[in-house]
């Protein structure tokens, strides 16, 4: 029975993933642009996947993986992410680099471009950041990355949905959903757990 319960969570999470992703390869918007464009939309429909996958195993909710197992597959596919959004945009500036100059420079009259660019710029801050991990102290981190993610999520998820592109509206609003779904539920458990910390150090303390 519980093995039944992690094939289907397994395949749950797969399917909302794969879904939006084959739904816009089916999209005949495609029929009118070049590889390289092409290559670097599903960089970005990869991209926002991997942000659903991302505070599952932050907070532990994928079933069959240790904590130790869990916290490498994030700092994995946190790289897997960066590449993904460097396709991206690599791809979008070599197909039109006036539109992603404006873009980088917030001067695009498209409204999804700040918030890409936002979530992108985040997304880079976060390794720059773990690197001094140690230097800032794990709450100090767990905040900085907390905050760091907030934007990510809010950003990538609004700039996804203000795109009328090659992914399918249904499969992507709620692709959308689910990872603003798990984001929010990983960070309120988060919240829980620094407040549980701090009281019992207090509590420790006295």
């Amino acid at each position: 029975m519980r093995l039944a319960r992690v094939a289907l969570i397994w395949a749950a999470l797969a399917a909302a993933i794969c879904v939006p992703i084959a739904a816009a390869a089916t999209s005949p918007l495609l029929e009118w642009r070049g590889p390289v464009y092409i290559l670097a939309g599903f960089a970005g429909i990869v991209g926002l996947g991997l942000l659903l996958v991302q505070p599952l195993l932050a907070g532990g909710y994928l079933p069959g993986l240790s904590a130790y197992r869990g916290r490498r597959a994030h700092h994995w596919i946190g790289g897997a992410l960066v590449v993904a959004v460097v396709v991206h945009v690599g791809g979008l500036w070599i197909t039109s680099p006036p539109d992603m100059i404006d873009a980088l420079l917030f001067a695009s009259p498209t409204p999804f471009s700040p918030f890409g660019v936002i979530a992108m710029w985040a997304i880079f801050t976060v390794p720059l950041l773990a690197a001094f991990r140690r230097r800032l102290g794990l709450r100090t981190w767990r905040i900085a990355h907390m905050v760091l993610a907030a934007v990510i999520v809010v950003g990538s998820v609004v700039h996804g949905m203000l795109i009328e592109g090659a992914m399918e509206t249904v499969s992507k609003a709620a692709l959308c959903a689910l990872v603003l779904g798990a984001a929010i539920k990983v960070m309120v458990d988060l919240v829980r757990r620094m407040r549980a910390t701090s009281r019992g150090e207090s509590v420790a303390r006295r």
